[in-house]
């Protein structure tokens, strides 16, 4: 590993490999992929958040991998291994805070500090399972619809991570402390840079590409325009919801539309 040595003689590792060892870091965060047991080592958090769109690139394509070896397979069974492959690979990180913002949007009945209250408390109420069943059911049948491997696969995930940097870099934080705070402190342009790479991969993407980016684009508009309206921000488990909301409408409007 390149090293240099700070005035103090104390050595340091080269910013040369900083933004591969933040890559990293964001898919040990994202993903439960493994990653190098000393890769969070002072790499900042706010550093990772430019790496989001990159990391959901990388789960579509290990989907559209996965999605090629299922080509023959009957296809709600495949439909079923590959979401069933799509929770795994992010240990259901989203699915969370979907299900903890559903339960606060209800029971907050409208008050900002009740729906705060509410999303802390790890129990999931009847909303939240109901909000993670249904749209784990409308990812399986919009998958069902679709051909594996087709373009869907790795557009999706790629859209549901740049949503987080859009996200981040647009919207206040509201939660002190929380596990999202450091990023909203992230590099601004080089935040811009990975959504600006998430734009060229969806028109190469082409038609399909352009129906994708416009779904998120309205989910992410419409989610932003409600958590400022509750919350005047956003929180991690908000954010949550915003990945899976926008998974499931990619989805669904690329089964209906192409």
């Amino acid at each position: 590993m390149l090293r240099c040595i700070r005035s103090n003689g104390r050595p340091r590792q080269s910013h040369r490999r900083s933004p591969i060892r933040a890559l990293l870091a964001a898919i040990g965060f994202l993903t439960r992929l493994p990653v190098p047991a000393g890769v969070f080592d002072g790499v900042s958090t706010r550093t990772q958040l430019a790496w989001y769109p990159v990391v959901g690139w990388l789960i579509g394509a290990l989907l559209w991998a996965f999605g090629w070896v299922l080509a023959a397979a009957p296809p709600l069974l495949a439909s079923a291994l590959l979401l069933l492959a799509w929770v795994a690979l992010t240990g259901a990180l989203h699915l969370d805070g979907l299900a903890d913002s559903a339960d606060a949007w209800v029971g907050g009945l409208g008050d900002r500090e009740r729906t705060l209250a509410i999303m802390k408390d790890p129990r999931s109420g009847p909303m939240g399972v109901a909000a993670v069943v249904l749209v784990l059911l409308l990812k399986f049948a919009a998958l069902a619809s679709l051909p594996h491997p087709g373009v869907a696969l790795w557009l999706t995930p790629l859209l549901g991570r740049a949503v987080l940097t859009a996200a981040f870099v647009s919207t206040p934080y509201v939660r002190s402390g929380g596990l999202g705070s450091a990023l909203v402190a992230a590099p601004r342009s080089a935040s811009l840079a990975g959504l600006a790479l998430a734009l060229a991969l969806c028109l190469i993407g082409g038609r399909p590409g352009l129906w994708a980016l416009l779904a998120a684009t309205l989910v992410f508009a419409f989610w932003r325009l409600a958590c400022l309206r509750r919350l005047g921000g956003m929180t991690g488990d908000t954010c949550g919801a915003l990945t899976e909301l926008t998974e499931a409408a990619v989805l669904v409007v690329l089964a209906l539309l192409c």
